[in-house]
């Protein structure tokens, strides 16, 4: 399964970021998230943190579009609603386009590659 990697960064406020962490713990987030996720194709997701920079990693399916998972959220009230709630303690990273979150990372190593390389 691919697996793809996207970049974000808070604001650096620590009682933010400890919030942000919160609403992102098992017994906070809304199953409607979850289950937003898991209908896109998404089959494991995680988000990792240093300082204010995020990182967030998925395992998707084959025939993951993040075209359609964005259509899709547009046209899910709760979805939209934990996007605007998200939003409060989000910012672009530079260079970012206006309205632009997550911005996909590109991978530049890959120990099995140059292994194999070799």
């Amino acid at each position: 399964m691919p697996r793809l990697y996207y970049a974000l960064d808070l604001h650096d406020d620590p009682a933010l970021i400890a919030e942000y962490e919160r609403w992102h713990s098992p017994e906070a987030i809304w199953p409607e998230i979850l289950d937003s996720i898991a209908a896109a194709g998404i089959r494991d997701m995680e988000i990792h943190r240093v300082g204010d920079r995020l990182v967030l990693s998925m395992e998707v399916d084959e025939g993951y579009s993040p075209e359609a998972k964005a259509a899709a959220d547009a046209a899910d009230p709760r979805v939209q609603a934990w996007e605007t709630l998200m939003s409060s303690f989000q910012k672009p990273l530079p260079g970012s386009a206006p309205g632009e979150k997550w911005r996909l990372m590109t991978r530049v190593f890959s120990l099995s590659e140059s292994r194999k390389a070799k």
